[in-house]
């Protein structure tokens, strides 16, 4: 059924969607498209999933998972950012994939490479409204989703945090000159950015019950997908992409088969850069300034 696709791409949507927006921050304020996110993507799925096993109830292992995702955010920031932000710009990029690799090798070191099940007390929990399935997890999953991405976006528009941030991606010399302590706020990008991704790799792990050390990369490869289809550092334009995609995967997986899915993702992105070079909603003129 047609509605019950659109429902099952809304909710995969909204898991793209966190990633996209934690892209899209480190790439609107710090001009740089931090690898690392789909590895802190695995870490949320893989803790929860790590924590769950070992008997913790599966709130407390979230909160867990966030917290270690926080923690491990700030070592990326030390060594893509504090220590090398006076090198190459591609540095840090390539910093930050090169933790993406440790985190999963160190995630098979650990765990192994096998998949493996979460299990929590309500996976299967639905409800059922004029014929639709909603999956509990799901829901809240997606419902939390917006309320976070909402609350960023009022913080990034009317707090002075956020007039710092969009000072810092105009002109970080400029930002210094005005007084804004980068040292200070760029730490906290970091850990927001990483937060988000953690989030989803929870919602991810507690929808689909299953989590592996690679899960990060096709999910992050989808995250970039949705981030250049809604506009470069458009947080909004962001979530757009990221239901596009989760659309657009629902529903090849309905009517083609799995065997589609990356032929019709990648395919609509390539299409719409075709059509639109700078993204669905981006501005006439792309600036950094986006968020």
């Amino acid at each position: 059924m047609l509605s019950q696709q659109l429902v099952n791409g809304i909710m995969l949507g909204s898991v793209y969607a966190m990633v996209a927006v934690a892209l899209t921050l480190s790439i609107g304020v710090l001009n740089f498209l931090n690898f690392s996110i789909p590895g802190l993507f695995m870490i949320g799925g893989m803790s929860i999933w790590a924590l769950t096993n070992a008997g913790m109830p599966w709130p407390v292992a979230a909160a867990c998972a966030l917290v270690i995702v926080a923690a491990a955010s700030m070592v990326v920031e030390l060594f893509t950012w504090r220590w090398m932000r006076g090198a190459e710009h591609f540095v840090p990029l390539v910093s930050s994939m090169a933790f993406l690799l440790l985190f999963e090798h160190l995630a098979i070191a650990y765990f192994g490479s096998d998949l493996r099940v979460v299990n929590v007390g309500f996976a299967q929990a639905d409800i059922r409204i004029a014929g639709l399935v909603i999956g509990i997890p799901q829901l809240i999953g997606l419902i939390v989703s917006i309320f976070l991405i909402w609350g960023l976006s009022a913080l990034l528009k009317y707090t002075r945090f956020g007039r710092a941030l969009r000072t810092i991606a105009e002109d970080s010399d400029t930002a210094i000159i005005l007084g804004v302590d980068i040292n200070r706020i760029v730490p906290v990008v970091f850990v927001v950015a990483g937060l988000f991704a953690a989030f989803a790799g929870i919602v991810f792990a507690l929808n689909y019950r299953q989590v592996w050390p690679f899960m990060g990369e096709l999910v992050g490869l989808k995250g970039i997908s949705a981030m250049i289809v809604g506009g470069m550092g458009n947080i909004w334009g962001s979530i757009a992409g990221g239901l596009i995609i989760g659309i657009a995967e629902v529903l090849a997986i309905g009517y083609f088969g799995g065997d589609f899915v990356d032929i019709a993702v990648f395919g609509l992105l390539l299409l719409i850069l075709f059509v639109r070079p700078t993204g669905l909603f981006s501005r006439t003129v792309a600036t950094r300034s986006g968020i």
